[in-house]
């Protein structure tokens, strides 16, 4: 049996329209649901569910097999995968859990990285490509020594002469976000 449109399985040349067969199957289902349930309107669920499933993936659906017994496979492996999702959730009726599981906001971070980049072009030229080099890039001082055709000596005083200026711009921005006054230049 392959998959037609219109929910028709075509069966050498017979084409079947699956639909009466699901709906002829629907009152076992339904009470199948709800020996699994105990619920009526999750019963019902479980089946509008099963049919949908069923619809979607006639085309698994394999020639010569019983269309009844897949429809129950179907509800059965759907009510069984729910299940195991509710084992993992955990009831808080109080929301002593869900506080738990709070994140702190992202905004101070993203002002004061904003501030960062702000503070790091004010450095010079040499000084941020050396603290650039040895930090983040995470080349030793002498490899970035050879990068900037410079000696090892010259990129310590660069990155500590960076370190330093960046410092006191941080503490500026600080201090100014404190009083609302003046900037560092």
């Amino acid at each position: 049996m392959t998959r037609a449109r219109d929910q028709k399985l075509t069966q050498g040349d017979a084409e079947i329209d699956v639909r009466p067969l699901i709906i002829d199957a629907m009152p076992s289902l339904r009470a199948f649901a709800r020996s699994l349930t105990n619920d009526r309107d999750r019963a019902d669920d479980l089946v509008q569910e099963t049919v949908v499933k069923a619809l979607s993936n006639l085309d698994r659906f394999k020639a010569g097999t019983n269309i009844r017994a897949w429809l129950f496979t179907i509800l059965r492996n759907h009510f069984f995968s729910e299940l195991r999702k509710k084992r993992r959730e955990i009831a808080d009726v109080d929301g002593k859990h869900a506080a738990q599981l709070t994140t702190r906001p992202t905004q101070l971070e993203k002002v004061e990285f904003a501030d960062f980049r702000k503070a790091l072009v004010k450095l010079s030229t040499e000084q941020r490509e050396a603290l650039i080099l040895v930090g983040p890039a995470g080349f030793s001082y002498e490899e970035a020594a050879g990068i900037c055709c410079c000696a090892v000596g010259t990129i310590k005083s660069r990155v500590n002469r960076a370190r330093t200026r960046l410092a006191e711009l941080l503490e500026g921005e600080i201090a100014r976000d404190k009083s609302g006054k003046a900037e560092v230049a």
